[in-house]
């Protein structure tokens, strides 16, 4: 999207010194600015009149629960389904701009906000926004993406994915760190990869790492490296993370789960772009790209003290929120599709199809696991039934001959924070505590399972062998 000064802005905020103070930031900033200062105003200015963006605040009384700026930011969705919301909040109430984002805003500020911060956010909202209210059809908009773009392994046609790839094409190229959030299995890491792939530094392999796996004693030797000598079992350089994705991309998975004191020494690498080895007496130079991912919400963790809001920022310069598979179930049968191709291809099966029944019913399933868990039922179904067409009753069968014989787990009205606590707690129970086997049937690292456990309150004291 072009900006340019007839980009329109609205501001809907019910104190007078931040319009105020809003209206001749972005007027300085060459976009036209309109005000209101409660939310019926609002939505009778945008019937009236073309916006491009708004700024809403999210409390418009003395109570201070959001509810009329949820229901504001719903109105304004229904009647500009393709127009950007961003949220202005303080840091008391992250956890409630974090339920705006899940309702559709594009982002959030904080008050007191920074001039320079903010207008970065605004043009960079504005760029990844359609260019109208009335986008091209889907599949066309997602060709065009790919004529541009290698986005090879990534299935999907459903708008919201389509504004992440587009940002993807506007960012890949340049240094910006990028945040990818997302529960999961939803494809955060494919994402990484499109990003690095895309970019200027694709000749060289991306370095991955998994955060939650590294032992906080080991942090500065695995990122970093270290010298011979540097302690009792270096006997020889080591080079780490950092130096082998010098003129590439380190992508950090599980961010989230990282400590405060190892928050502190990445960040002075991300600041200063140069890290020391340990043990040695001079510091080497960092040309890497960083893009890191997690399923936690970091603005929470940096109200409640438990991420550093200066790592943060450094982090999220920009940010990409993948919606979960039920929020993109038009999705569903592209994916399914893809999916038995694959599996058939790489068992030797031969052309297995998807009855519509079938179809259906996976666009019928929560799929709390997303992607991956999609992935799974796909593949159990595909060798238990042994049949080259799959209709519904095969995965009604294939569930019912699930080998763990671990109890169906159900999410109604449940939260992904309840959902992982529940599933963990089964674990515990099947499992009877053993940390290895529980770890390796959650997908986790023991490290990341450890810290699970305490932040659910789940008693780990039991067995902990192999």
């Amino acid at each position: 999207m072009e900006l340019h000064c007839k980009t329109r802005i609205l501001i809907v905020d019910d104190d007078a010194a931040v319009l105020a103070s809003l209206s001749l930031l972005l007027k300085q900033s060459g976009f036209d600015a309109r005000s209101c200062d409660e939310p019926a105003a609002a939505l009778a200015l945008l019937e009236r009149e073309p916006f491009d963006l708004v700024l809403q605040d999210m409390n418009f009384s003395l109570q201070t629960s959001g509810d009329e700026g949820l229901r504001l930011l719903a109105r304004i969705h229904a009647l500009r389904p393709g127009m950007p919301v961003l949220l202005m909040t303080a840091w008391g109430s992250i956890a409630l701009a974090v339920k705006g984002m899940q309702g559709g805003a594009a982002n959030f500020f904080t008050k007191p906000w920074d001039n320079g911060q903010l207008v970065q956010l605004i043009h960079a909202t504005l760029s990844a926004a359609p260019a109208s209210d009335s986008p091209a059809p889907v599949s066309a908009a997602r060709r065009e993406l790919d004529r541009r773009h290698d986005f090879s392994g990534i299935v999907g046609e459903h708008p919201s994915l389509l504004k992440v790839l587009a940002t993807v094409g506007q960012v890949a190229a340049t240094r910006a760190p990028v945040l990818i959030l997302g529960e999961s299995g939803c494809g955060k890491e494919l994402i990484a990869d499109a990003i690095h792939r895309n970019s200027p530094r694709a000749a060289r392999a991306a370095v991955k790492i998994n955060m939650g796996a590294i032992t906080p004693s080991l942090f500065e030797s695995e990122m970093f490296g270290h010298v011979k000598g540097a302690f009792t079992d270096a006997r020889s350089d080591r080079q780490g993370h950092v130096a082998a994705a010098q003129g590439s991309t380190l992508f950090m998975d599980e961010i989230g789960e990282l400590n405060r004191t190892d928050q502190v020494k990445l960040l002075r690498v991300l600041q200063d772009q140069r890290y020391l080895p340990v043990g040695a007496s001079r510091s080497e130079q960092a040309d890497i790209r960083v893009v890191s991912a997690t399923n936690r919400e970091l603005a929470e963790l940096v109200a409640s003290g438990e991420f550093r809001e200066d790592l943060f920022y450094r982090l999220n310069l920009i940010t990409l929120r993948l919606p979960p598979l039920r929020e993109r179930r038009s999705d569903i049968p592209l994916l399914a599709r893809h999916m038995v191709t694959t599996i058939a291809a790489g068992y030797g099966l031969g052309e297995i199809t998807l009855a519509q029944s079938a179809l259906d019913w996976l666009m019928q399933q929560p799929w709390p696991g997303n992607i991956r868990q999609l992935r799974q039922t796909l593949e159990r179904t595909m060798l238990l039934s042994g049949k080259t067409v799959l209709g519904q009753a095969d995965f009604s069968a294939a569930e019912q001959s699930d080998s763990a014989g671990a109890p169906r787990l159900s999410v109604d009205g449940m939260t992904l924070e309840q959902v992982e606590r529940h599933m963990i707690a089964q674990a515990l129970e099947q499992y009877q505590g053993n940390i290895s086997r529980m770890a390796k049937a959650l997908g986790l690292s023991r490290n990341a399972l450890y810290r699970r456990l305490d932040r659910h309150g789940l008693d780990a004291g039991m067995q902990d062998g192999a």
